[in-house]
């Protein structure tokens, strides 16, 4: 499988030749992007490898520029990921492309948070007798999604984090107060939005798994929820809808952004503690 610089080169393939298709075809990139559904800014972001289309997008691009099926098949090439499990290829695809996500975590940080040490924790105790190999790929697909948080268009994430995800010393006491301190660093630099749902909140709305919403500049919002080797995307309006107003719920039960910081930081300095005089 490609390695990261690999596949975005060939992303960068595919936006440099959308661009001469659509140039050689006297399309703007407002005009193409009006004939296959989104902006003309989308447009531009994919000729500049700055955003990868969704599948539909790509399979119009190839109707429009009459390109005999190109952009889909380096589309379905770059996208077949076995980073990612199968049931999430699709959520990790629509991330990519999102202009806010909100997420709840009940137990585990989430993917776009987590630190090397911590993926390559989580992924060895869901895999404990694979490879390296198999283990250090999970992991660079983690990293590599993170990345979206550094792009100049980066989109706006909200996590609400239960206290568990705080508690819980994954990797060990000192993976944990790194991984706490790097979770701590992005919501100093405003880079993230973070708050932590207490334990002294008690019961609270969704409390069968994690949810995630995403919303698009020229899409309608979609959720997405995971539970034991399975996930859904939900697009329907009426539960996107129910399912916003769940994470409001939460939301609103939840330690203030400062309050929230707080609690992560001196979470952190518990784990360190402990990570000393082991």
């Amino acid at each position: 499988m490609a390695n990261g610089s690999q596949r975005q080169a060939a992303w960068e393939f595919f936006g440099t030749e959308l661009k001469r298709r659509r140039e050689e075809a006297g399309l703007t990139q407002v005009e193409l992007g009006a004939l296959v559904f989104v902006s003309g800014g989308y447009i531009g972001q994919f000729e500049q490898a700055i955003r990868k289309p969704q599948l539909d997008v790509a399979m119009r691009l190839d109707d429009v520029l009459q390109t005999d099926g190109i952009f889909e098949r380096t589309w379905r090439k770059l996208i077949d990921d076995k980073r990612y499990a199968d049931y999430f290829a699709k959520a990790a695809e629509l991330e990519a492309l999102a202009t806010e996500i909100s997420e709840f975590a009940p137990a585990l940080v989430p993917g776009l948070l987590q630190t090397a040490a911590y993926a390559r924790a989580v992924t060895i105790a869901m895999n404990p007798l694979a490879p390296d190999e198999y283990i250090e790929e999970k992991v660079s697909g983690r990293l590599e999604r993170a990345k979206i948080l550094k792009d100049a268009t980066r989109p706006v994430y909200w996590a609400i984090l239960h206290e568990n995800t705080l508690r819980i010393p994954v990797g060990g006491h000192a993976v944990m107060a790194e991984q706490l301190e790097h979770i701590a660093a992005l919501a100093r630099e405003r880079t993230v939005l973070v708050q932590v749902l207490p334990y002294s909140a008690g019961a609270y709305a969704i409390m069968t798994g994690d949810l995630r919403l995403m919303e698009f500049a020229d899409a309608p919002p979609t959720a997405y929820t995971e539970a034991v080797y399975s996930g859904n995307l939900l697009d329907d309006p009426a539960v996107v809808k129910r399912a916003q107003a769940s994470y409001d719920l939460i939301r609103a039960a939840a330690l203030s952004p400062e309050a929230s910081l707080a609690l992560i930081e001196s979470a952190a300095e518990d784990h360190r503690r402990c990570a000393s005089t082991t």
